[in-house]
């Protein structure tokens, strides 16, 4: 199978691997080359795939997303990944980094709403005193 991670602003990585595991809403799949097509909802974990050539496990820390798998190609586009061996230090990442990256939303929307109820309330003013 083909594996490309796609990032906003780059290509993570494009490799073959022989099986990939990421983790969905529901929990846990793995997908292997002759899996018919599939599409799942991401959150943030542990997402791994197996090289080929030597059968080592590879993984990493995504946040949330969607994985298509299309024939041989499985597609991951997400906000964030990181490399690591260390599983531990990974989910420290996921938990840190991540987690944070929510907290900013958060904020972001709020002080989104307060500028769209300012200029809601601004508008209703002057259509009734105009």
């Amino acid at each position: 199978m083909r594996l490309r991670i796609l990032l906003p602003t780059e290509i993570f990585m494009d490799e073959t691997v022989n099986k990939v595991t990421a983790e969905a809403q529901n929990g846990y799949f793995s997908l292997l080359p002759k899996h018919l097509d599939f599409t799942a909802v991401l959150v943030p974990g542990i997402f791994s795939y197996e090289l080929p050539d030597n059968g080592r496990t590879v993984y990493l820390a995504v946040d949330e997303g969607v994985l298509v798998k299309y024939g041989e190609d499985v597609l991951v586009s997400t906000r964030n990944a990181v490399r690591g061996d260390d599983l531990g230090k990974l989910e420290q990442t996921i938990e840190k980094q991540f987690n944070v990256l929510d907290e900013r939303e958060k904020i972001m929307r709020s002080a989104m709403a307060k500028i769209e109820a300012g200029f809601v309330r601004r508008f209703l003013e002057i259509q009734t005193n105009g």
